[in-house]
């Protein structure tokens, strides 16, 4: 079994921000970067994440969580001169979804 203190200083080592979401589209776990920057913070723990965004954000988040209950892994949702937001399927050994994680990168080079 990993332990969950090496998997969280793990994490929190990350420069970029991670928010895992289970099935049920509830916030499970934000890494130090992301509790910092969302207003907030840990008070999003165990909230849903719609409650976090707006209709169309939420609309897509929807599309997107479908794709990858069909095998989808990965889709960039943002790119734009601030940052790039993917959300990225969580999978088990078995292959069966888990749930999903944002993940924010620096802008790419231009």
């Amino acid at each position: 079994m990993t332990d969950i203190k090496l998997f969280q200083a793990f994490m929190n080592s990350m420069k970029n921000r991670y928010m895992f979401v289970d099935n049920n589209h509830i916030i499970k776990y934000m890494n130090k970067p992301a509790l910092e920057h969302y207003e907030g913070g840990a008070k999003l723990l165990a909230t849903s994440i719609f409650d976090c965004h707006n209709e169309d954000s939420n609309k897509m988040i929807k599309e997107i969580y479908a794709k990858m209950q069909n095998g989808l892994d990965e889709e960039l949702i943002t790119d734009d001169e601030k940052y790039r937001i993917y959300m990225r399927a969580v999978r088990d050994d078995e292959g069966n979804l888990l749930g999903y994680y944002e993940r924010y990168e620096p802008p790419k080079d231009k």
